[in-house]
């Protein structure tokens, strides 16, 4: 790491748990647009400035930037703003763009191409087709959670707010060049795979186990030690992981998410610990709930976790604020969280800022040159 970077902290302090976030992007050619296999160059370059906070992904045309646990808002805004922009000034470095976006707006045909790696290699030959087009960007938030039981406990509760998490982050309405109708694409992309989405319900962490060596078993998923749900107990941090959303054009946004998560993971530990088993919905009707998020996003109407009726998203929004009121005002978070929603009644999701820079016969180069141009300076429509 450069001699600037602050040095490692606790995982948590007091109460109010530390969080952690992980962007992926893509990396574009300025004239044709196209994702470019860039990755390595990328990655070893910014790594010279924020050490191992910037990272290579499995698909050649992405980069991952991560940050470490941080005790507040500010201090993972500026995390953020490091990171980001160590691999934004890489990426013109080696002659390319950095790109917030849940999917590649253009791309050629063909397999993505992908890295040597193990693991990846693997995948291809257990899914075969399904990997070809799997290079999706994804917002990743932890929070610190190092007891694995009560994580699992934690996780049924976050279960059915997974369609709103998709809902509000949904930012990749192209693939290939063309508007797939939906808000969320690489949601659906995820979605044909067993073994991602809504984890099962699970009363402990032994049958959360057990339910992931179970699946395994059928190789639906790689193995039961990294299973890919949208919620886990991460495998090797002591951490509950949100793995549900779209990466987010928008630095503010991405800060004001991963402190609402944490705020509904303190919430639902709290009611955890206190014997509360959350609500019990199934898999089934998780997953519909989540694909009609997908194809909605934040315009539509969404799933109530309580009643499982469907109402309109901004007002589900509302009660996960006041579900989450006491944790955020303890933490000073609030603010952030109250803005994000006022942003997104004002302008949209990222799928609806991404068709209206299409609209007018723009296009979709237009719109990888605004995402571009958001991604750099970390502020969405309002750069």
């Amino acid at each position: 790491m450069s001699d600037h970077t602050p040095p490692p902290r606790p995982a948590s302090d007091g109460d109010v748990p530390t969080i952690g976030v992980e962007e992926e992007f893509f990396l574009v050619d300025p004239h044709t647009r196209l994702i470019v296999p860039a990755g390595p160059a990328v990655a070893a370059r910014a790594a010279g400035e924020v050490g191992d906070l910037a990272t290579k992904e499995f698909a050649l045309c992405q980069v991952e930037g991560r940050t470490r646990p941080c005790r507040s808002a500010r201090e993972l805004r500026g995390e953020l703003e490091q990171v980001r922009g160590a691999l934004v000034a890489a990426a013109r470095a080696e002659g390319v763009h950095l790109c917030a976006s849940g999917t590649a707006v253009l791309q050629e045909a063909g397999p993505v191409p992908v890295a040597d790696h193990p693991r990846y290699q693997a995948g291809q030959l257990q899914y075969r087709s399904m990997m070809d087009d799997f290079a999706i960007s994804a917002l990743h938030v932890h929070v610190h959670l190092p007891d694995r039981e009560l994580a699992v406990l934690t996780a049924n509760h976050l279960r059915p707010w997974l369609p709103l998490l998709i809902a509000l982050s949904a930012n990749s309405p192209y693939h290939r060049g063309l508007d797939t109708g939906y808000a969320s694409w690489r949601a659906v992309i995820r979605s044909r795979f067993p073994c991602l989405g809504p984890p099962p319900r699970a009363t402990s962490w032994q049958e959360h186990q057990r339910l992931a060596v179970t699946i395994a078993s059928t190789e639906a998923m790689l193995d039961a030690e990294t299973p890919y749900w949208d919620l886990r107990p991460n495998p090797r941090l002591p951490t509950l992981e949100i793995r549900a959303m779209d990466v987010l054009q928008d630095l503010d946004e991405t800060v004001a998410v991963a402190v609402l998560l944490r705020a509904l993971v303190h919430t639902a530990a709290d009611r955890a610990r206190r014997g509360d088993p959350g609500p019990a919905w199934e898999g089934e009707v998780l997953r519909a709930a989540c694909w009609r998020a997908a194809r909605d996003g934040w315009s539509g109407d969404g799933f109530d976790p309580v009643t499982g009726r469907a109402r309109p998203v901004s007002d589900l929004a509302d009660d996960l604020l006041a579900l989450t009121r006491p944790a955020l005002e303890e933490a000073g978070d609030l603010d952030e969280v109250t803005r994000l929603f006022e942003r997104l009644a004002e302008l949209g999701d990222g799928a609806a800022r991404q068709r209206s820079w299409a609209a007018g016969g723009a296009g979709p180069q237009a719109v990888v040159d605004r995402l571009v141009l958001a991604t750099a300076r970390g502020r969405g429509a309002r750069g």
